[in-house]
């Protein structure tokens, strides 16, 4: 056990975690040269083109140091926020981390936020500045910032470039000298974390562990404790590139098992497994189920597809069990899904991989949040609300609530009034605002989740000319005064457009709505009115006018009468057949929504 060392990497997106995590392979031989590529751990080829981590890996190494073979486990982590409980799972994994730092970029809000993580459970930090190499690095600048956000000394950062090659033999150096080796009872009953799973359709679930106590073994009889079902250990073995099987893995290493699991469901990232006959009293702490925070619905563009598209999302939901999925219908779009995501980079991830491994191409409705609603005949009943649809009557309604989330901006100095004024346009409130050098501001605020969820980095970046980082974590529901705006078409409600919105803000965004969709929609034989309305009141409306015939072409000259009857019969006709016609909603009617403020 003394010469195990578990460790992860915190850093922020395209900070180079990924080629970091390239070249301590290449330098303990754990890769072949024929098997090296770049990116190795990110597999789906979806990580690959957008250069981010979506799902963690685990990957074991072995080096040789002063004589003495050591076993390296890293347990590489997502680094996006919506996948922060999965991160959080891996590092309580760990013992250490690699806090890695680009030096032309400095420190951004996901590398503190991970950072603190990392700290709460007390792992030892090594840090890292990367891409030295580069002509607009500033290694001195961004070591001292380092410096004042850790406490250490400056000699304890180590400058390497993962493209290059430089430093990664200290750092592995570091990791076996700094890192303590795991602690843990080899003689006490079986205690070991989830912290991913995966799904192998020839093999069932495959949970990837670390051993806290006791041991695991090949056949041993065991129990998940969150879900309290048994099962046997068909394998058990050590992660390389390829997985190798083994008879036991004792206290402190890291493995996976196979117990031919076919639901993702059954496993829980954070859940303990234990012993079935002498289980542990105790369970690993901190473990919750992931809950949805963003909710649209999706839906086949032909009706036909529906029972296709169960399918698709049921196989996607194997290997991403925090997905969320539930039948609706819509009167506009037919039959489809309500789907939870973790946040809207997730429902990007799904739908895109519903359009590549599957050909489903979808409609996707407009994002929303759950909230909660209480009635004036039941004050203290929570009705759950994850679909404007699913809203009590207005006149039952005794209030609302949202949720709120803590969010952590890190800009240059020279953006924080137009930063201030986007957040507070918002409705964000500022709690903080912290120099963490003369350059650079963490601003602090505490806004409504549904207000982030439309483009809200889009201008963070614009208006901070991409300088911007940011980071969110939920803080609980606050009463809020909320509205429901419908979108009438034709006189028709079409429900797939409603929307819950603040009430200072319904007014100005039903009619923003309403201009969007009157350029969007194919113009017909008569005029379709588009209102918004809040309840029975409209609020606003836009007119998509009629293509018409010039019936009065024939008349020239003569009594106006004669030109004044043909317009009336027209009129007739236009009226009649606003009656029986039917509109068609384009699918960027759907997503324009989203996009308001262009």
């Amino acid at each position: 056990m003394k010469n195990i060392r578990n460790f992860c990497i915190i850093a922020h997106i395209d900070h180079g975690k990924s080629t970091l995590a390239d070249r301590l392979l290449d330098i303990t031989g754990t890769v072949t040269a024929r098997e090296a590529q770049a990116q190795l751990l990110d597999n789906m080829d979806l990580e690959r083109e957008r250069g981010i981590t979506i799902k963690s890996h685990a990957i074991q190494m072995e080096y040789s140091y002063k004589g003495e073979n050591y076993i390296l486990n890293l347990i590489d982590t997502p680094g996006h926020v919506d996948f922060s409980y999965e991160v959080s799972r891996s590092i309580l994994a760990c013992e250490g981390a690699l806090l890695v730092v680009d030096a032309a970029q400095s420190i951004q809000a996901q590398t503190i936020s991970n950072l603190y993580l990392a700290l709460e459970n007390d792992l030892t930090i090594i840090p890292v500045l990367n891409k030295v190499d580069l002509p607009s690095a500033n290694p001195e600048e961004v070591t001292d910032d380092i410096v004042d956000l850790l406490g250490c000394d400056a000699e304890e950062v180590i400058p390497a470039s993962a493209k290059t090659g430089t430093g990664i033999k200290e750092i592995i150096t570091a990791i076996i000298d700094r890192i303590p080796a795991p602690k843990g009872e080899p003689n006490a009953p079986l205690q070991a974390l989830i912290f991913d799973s995966v799904y192998n359709p020839f093999r069932g679930v495959e949970t990837y562990f670390r051993v806290l106590h006791g041991s695991i073994s090949k056949g041993q009889n065991i129990k998940f404790m969150a879900t309290g079902k048994s099962y046997f250990a068909d394998e058990v073995g050590t992660l390389k590139l390829q997985q190798v099987p083994k008879k036991t893995i004792r206290t402190g290493d890291v493995g996976y098992l196979i117990t031919g699991i076919k639901e993702a469901k059954d496993v829980k990232v954070g859940d303990t497994i234990t012993d079935n006959k002498t289980p542990t009293t105790n369970m690993i702490e901190g473990f919750e189920d992931v809950k949805p925070m963003v909710f649209a619905g999706i839906y086949p563009i032909d009706n036909d597809d529906y029972e296709e598209l169960r399918s698709s999302m049921e196989k996607l939901q194997l290997n991403d069990a925090s997905l969320v999925f539930v039948p609706e219908s819509s009167a506009a779009l037919g039959f489809g899904f309500r789907c939870g995501f973790l946040g809207m980079l997730h429902l990007e991830i799904i739908q895109e991989r519903l359009e590549r491994e599957f050909n489903m191409t979808v409609i996707t409705t407009v994002p929303n949040v759950s909230y909660h609603a209480y009635t004036n005949a039941e004050p203290d009943k929570l009705i759950l609300v994850n679909n404007p649809t699913d809203l009590p009557d207005p006149s039952r309604l005794n209030r609302m609530e949202e949720p709120y989330i803590k969010a952590t901006i890190i800009t240059k100095s020279d953006f924080i009034g137009s930063i201030m004024s986007l957040c507070i346009d918002r409705r964000g409130q500022i709690t903080n605002q912290t120099y963490l050098t003369p350059e650079r501001v963490e601003l602090t605020f505490d806004m409504p989740l549904a207000e982030i969820v439309f483009g809200f980095y889009d201008r963070l970046k614009t208006v901070s000319k991409g300088y911007a980082s940011f980071d969110y974590s939920p803080i609980g529901m606050r009463e809020s005064k909320l509205v429901k705006v419908d979108v009438l078409l034709n006189g028709k409600i079409v429900d797939a457009l409603s929307a819950l919105l603040h009430k200072d803000n319904a007014y100005e965004i039903g009619k923003k709505m309403c201009e969007k969709l009157r350029k969007l929609i194919p113009r017909q034989q008569f005029d379709i009115p588009i209102q918004a309305a809040i309840g029975a009141k409209i609020i606003s409306r836009e007119t998509v006018k009629a293509l018409r015939k010039d019936v009065t072409a024939k008349c020239y000259g003569g009594d106006i009468s004669r030109k004044r009857k043909l317009l009336e019969k027209q009129k007739k006709g236009k009226k009649r057949m606003r009656q029986v016609g039917n509109v068609e909603i384009p699918q960027e009617a759907f997503m324009a929504v989203l996009k308001l403020d262009d």
